[in-house]
């Protein structure tokens, strides 16, 4: 899978070069590149920001530099992907349907967003992470292109996979490794009996419990 993330903040995305993305990049399972929007203004300047017409708080970005830095890099089978409090919650089932696409964009915005011509101009996805506003769209970028690359063929092994929490429809069961007893705390007897029947039955049964706890509306669907 190809990435290509368009920003004004390219140093935001050193996480990348990091853990799992990074072992994914150096097998040639992922291939991320970042481009600097304010190479693609046309004032001299850099300029990539403005006022708004009408009047209002803060400034917007200007459609000039995000549409050539868009089209610099978008491609026939490209995704286009823009981080928005307006776009749909981004979930598990989006992170498995993207992760099969070939070639994503993501576009990050600032200040108080972007020119709405943008969205006329190119078939864009938005999606949010969660019912909050953040200052740009670097981090919510992160947080999808982690959660993709995980589903990547490759990237995480099939056995990981099936037993995340949401893989199921559910919360992930509670896990223990060594020492058995630390502070008095010991690890459940049933995970040191060797009776994979039996830590099935338990795993699944804390799997419900913390989803009934947690996020009873996971299991309504």
């Amino acid at each position: 899978m190809k990435i290509d993330i368009l920003t004004l903040f390219p140093d935001s995305f050193s996480y990348l070069d990091s853990s799992i993305i990074a072992r994914a990049k150096t097998k040639g399972l992922l291939e991320v590149n970042i481009t600097n929007i304010r190479d693609f203004s046309s004032d001299k300047h850099k300029k990539c920001d403005d006022y708004p017409f009408g009047g209002g708080a803060g400034m917007l970005m200007m459609i000039q530099p995000l549409y050539d830095a868009i089209k610099s890099v978008k491609k026939r089978n490209s995704t286009l992907i823009f981080p928005s409090p307006r776009g749909k919650v981004f979930d598990h089932s989006d992170a498995k349907i993207l992760a099969k696409e070939k070639h994503l964009v993501f576009i990050c915005g600032h200040y108080e967003g972007v020119d709405e011509r943008l969205f006329e101009l190119f078939d864009i996805k938005q999606f949010s992470i969660g019912d909050y506003v953040l200052t740009g769209g670097e981090l919510p970028s992160m947080v999808m292109i982690d959660s993709i690359a995980r589903q990547v063929k490759g990237v995480i092994s099939e056995d990981s996979l099936s037993e995340e929490s949401f893989s199921s429809g559910a919360l992930e069961y509670p896990q223990y490794t060594r020492p058995a007893v630390f502070k008095k705390k010991a690890v459940p007897q049933v995970l040191l009996s060797g009776n994979h029947q039996e830590i099935a039955r338990w795993r699944k049964e804390m799997s419900k419990k913390i989803t009934e706890t947690n996020r009873p509306d996971l299991l309504k669907k």
